[in-house]
């Protein structure tokens, strides 16, 4: 998965495709564009941020009537935004969302239910994780993959576990009526394809979680999807779930992109929930781990996960939500027992036919590039470039 190519969904071009790039020059700064046949075009001047444009009544069509000026190839732009191979002067790709806040539905699968439950049991020792894993999907594994949460069957099966005294709080969200939403990044805080994507040093048990990310707009439509990577410390949220953003929200720790495939009359919501994203891991050290997220196995259909993000709470200026993951990756790396964890230097490959690929090494948060751009950075800079002079952000 190194050829630039390998970043464009099967179909290539073929879709709208939307994305946030990095400019250089005298005034420098980040562009809304559009990625088209004959290159990459700033919408900056029609749409100043993503979410704007998300905002749009028909976000696709929108894209299609304005003309944005070319910043440079397709194929140029792609080939900045590799690991290891960005020059800071040219475009590169940046998280596709601005405003957004970055919200993520957690267990919302059987099979990741149940790596949750083991983690909580084992404390978040990797080394007890092996023989609980037999333990418990020995009494509840069979029972959870068709079942509809918050159905009377769910809650007959809680009352069972209960008596079994195996009740846990991953189970509550996963089989319980309310799903676990979470805000996983602050503002303009995630990394897009080509950064570093980050780990604590502090923590020795952690993946990644290939998903699929909705863009959803101020009115609560979902209006396109791209891909993500939360990042999962399992050590740490394992010790208590009381630790979720510690374990969850850290510097770079946070990947969306390549870009967000805008709904329109080729892709829809029906294409998102039959999707299936693959995970590969290449380590420096010629390890190889392989795994996929099949989004028909959700345990939650998309609309309902943003329905219950919306139902206590506004967004103004829209959100992009993290559906959750069936990956939970239990082969050792080293030592029998042990189970997977990152090693500094992984490239991380999440891809799919609809959404293309997203690509990230895998460094320390502490020493991954400190977010620095916020939102007080963001306005001024559009400001110095002429960009907010009466045009709704």
């Amino acid at each position: 998965m190194s050829e630039t190519n390998n970043i464009l969904p099967q179909d290539g071009l073929a879709g709208t495709l939307v994305g946030r790039v990095w400019l250089g020059g005298s005034l420098p700064g980040p562009a809304v564009v559009a990625l088209r046949p004959d290159g990459v075009y700033d919408l900056s001047a029609h749409y100043p941020t993503m979410s704007t444009l998300l905002d749009a009544a028909q976000p696709a069509e929108a894209v299609r009537k304005a003309p944005g000026q070319r910043l440079c190839s397709v194929d140029e732009l792609l080939a900045n935004s590799l690991p290891g191979s960005r020059n800071a002067a040219l475009p590169h790709l940046l998280a596709p969302c601005d405003l957004q806040v970055v919200k993520a539905a957690g267990v919302t699968f059987a099979a990741s239910l149940i790596e949750r439950v083991i983690e909580e049991q084992a404390r978040g020792d990797a080394s007890r994780a092996q023989g609980l894993r037999s333990q418990v999907t020995g009494l509840i594994g069979a029972s959870l993959a068709d079942m509809r949460p918050g159905s009377p069957q769910a809650m007959a099966l809680k009352t069972l576990l209960q008596e079994k005294g195996l009740w846990s709080q991953y189970l509550e969200v996963g089989i319980g009526p309310d799903a676990e939403v979470f805000t996983k990044a602050p503002v303009l805080a995630s990394v897009g394809c080509g950064e570093d994507i980050g780990i604590r040093s502090d923590s020795a048990w952690n993946n990644p979680e290939p998903e699929v990310v909705l863009a959803v707009n101020s009115r609560g439509d979902i209006v396109g999807a791209a891909l993500g990577n939360d990042v999962n410390l399992r050590d740490i949220e394992g010790r208590s779930a009381l630790l979720l953003g510690k374990a969850k929200d850290n510097n770079a720790s946070c990947a969306i992109g390549p870009f967000i495939r805008l709904f329109d009359a080729g892709f829809g919501l029906d294409a998102v929930r039959n999707e299936t994203v693959h995970l590969h891991v290449a380590g420096a050290d010629g390890y190889q781990l392989r795994g996929i997220n099949t989004m028909a196995s959700i345990s939650r259909d998309p609309v309902d996960l943003v329905a219950q993000t919306l139902s206590a709470h506004q967004y103004p200026d829209g959100f992009m939500l993290f559906l959750g993951t069936l990956f939970a990756p239990i082969e050792d790396r080293d030592q029998p027992g042990g189970g997977f964890t990152h090693k500094l230097g992984d490239v991380v490959t999440i891809h799919s036919a609809w959404l293309g690929a997203l690509h990230n090494r895998v460094t320390h948060c502490e020493t991954a590039p400190p977010w620095r751009f916020g939102l007080r950075a963001f306005m001024g800079n559009l400001a110095a470039r002429g960009l907010l002079g009466g045009t709704a952000l």
